[in-house]
Parts: C-alpha cells; structure tokens; sequence
C-alpha cells in the first residue's frame, strides 16, 4: 500500500506465491501490473503494509533495517536492466565486491567456475566502459552468484542488450539453475525471456491471475494479449 486515505493505492492485494529451492520462476503482466512492486517486497527493498515475506525460515518482513541489510548481503543476489557496475573497477573488482563488503574471502574454485560459466575469463581486466553492454550484464550476473545466494531477483536484466545478448543472458542464468541449484525470480516483460522459466506468474491489478507451468513464447504472448498488454 502507497499513501494513505483517499490518494491510497493498492500496488499489491492479496498475493501468495512460494518459490521452491532451485526453480526458475518468471513474474509478468500489463504494465503498472505490481511486478516489479513484488519483486521488491520479496527482496526486502520495499516494506510490506500486510502480510509477510520469508526467506527460507526467515522472515525477513519482521526485521530491522540493519538486519535485513545483512540477509541481503549473505542470501541475495541481484540483477537489475541498470548493471550497476562501479566504473573504477575492472570486471573481477566488480564480481568480488560484495563479498569484500561482508569482509569475506573468495573461494576461488567458485569463483573460477562462475567467471567461466559467464565467459568473462578473457574480460576480468577490463573496466566497465571498456566492455559492451552484454558483457556488463555478465559480470552482473558474476556478481550476484559469486556469494551463492539463496535467490537471485532479476528485474528486467535483458532490458537494456540486444537479441543476442539477451539470448546468452538468459542461457547464463539458466545454467545457473540447472548446473549449480540457483533460484531465480525474473521479471521480464518478454515472452522469449519467461519462456526460459519452469513457470511464469502472471500479475494484474496487483493480483496473480494466472500461473503457466512449462511455458512457451507462443502461450505465453497469447495469455498476455488476453490480459491487455
């Protein structure tokens, strides 16, 4: 709920939805749907008026800000359309970072096992402007499995690549799906991309109104065209 009174607005009502340990799940709709609203209550970014959000056995709605910081920290990683890279940095400065700021060692054969599932052995030197923006969302999507989370939330991470890129982006995060057990919450407005999930939720209103088990790009733009978008 944003506001209060008569300018209240109901960005989520009456949302349930669990995500198993190791699946691929796609949430979509219309826009102004609530998508990225409930990405952001999963991850703790934005606060729950109601209900609760649990993280494994935790639930991560009732913690403080400092708290929350840390569950953050240690079980999520993040992709966002925006990479967020710092430019000072090369690729492998970037991959690493979040683990120097909980004040952890890499362990280094993951690390190598993750920078060469991305491809970005022959890229760790390079700072951000010297990357193209396929690579740069590579080394984001380093970064967020670099600390093994217990999910990664990726809110519209091929928003911003082209055809190809958005292609091996998405075969990347599969991987990490298939190969390593990642659990993955993907916003996407893109019928290809959530065909790639093992399920898609559709939202409308700030409402799941459907739920798509092994989905198609076809079955998929059909159900988007009855819901309006």
């Amino acid at each position: 709920m944003y506001g209060k009174g008569d300018t209240a607005v109901r960005a989520l009502d009456g949302v349930s939805l669990g995500v198993a340990k190791g699946r691929f799940v796609a949430i979509m709709g219309p826009s102004g749907s609530g998508k990225s609203t409930l990405l952001h209550c999963l991850a703790g970014l934005d606060r729950v008026t109601s209900g609760q959000v649990f993280l494994e056995d935790e639930e991560i709605s009732a913690l403080s800000e400092k708290d929350l910081t840390l569950v953050r920290r240690e079980k999520m990683g993040f992709i966002f359309q925006a990479y967020n890279l710092i430019p000072m940095l090369d690729a492998e400065e970037n991959i690493l970072l979040p683990l120097k700021l909980a004040g952890k060692e890499p362990d280094h054969d993951w690390f190598d096992r993750v920078v060469d599932t991305v491809g970005l052995r022959d890229r760790l030197r390079h700072r951000p402007d010297e990357l193209s923006g396929g690579q740069q969302q590579r080394v984001a999507v380093a970064r967020a499995l670099v600390t093994r989370p217990a999910v990664i939330f990726a809110d519209e991470p091929t928003g911003n690549l082209d055809t190809k890129a958005s292609a091996e982006l998405l075969g990347f995060i599969g991987d990490a799906v298939e190969e390593f057990g990642q659990t993955v919450v993907m916003v996407t407005h893109d019928p290809l991309g959530a065909s790639r999930a093992e399920r898609v939720i559709f939202l409308v209103d700030g409402q799941i109104v459907d739920q798509m088990p092994n989905p198609t790009p076809d079955k998929i733009l059909d159900r988007m065209k009855e819901l309006g978008d």
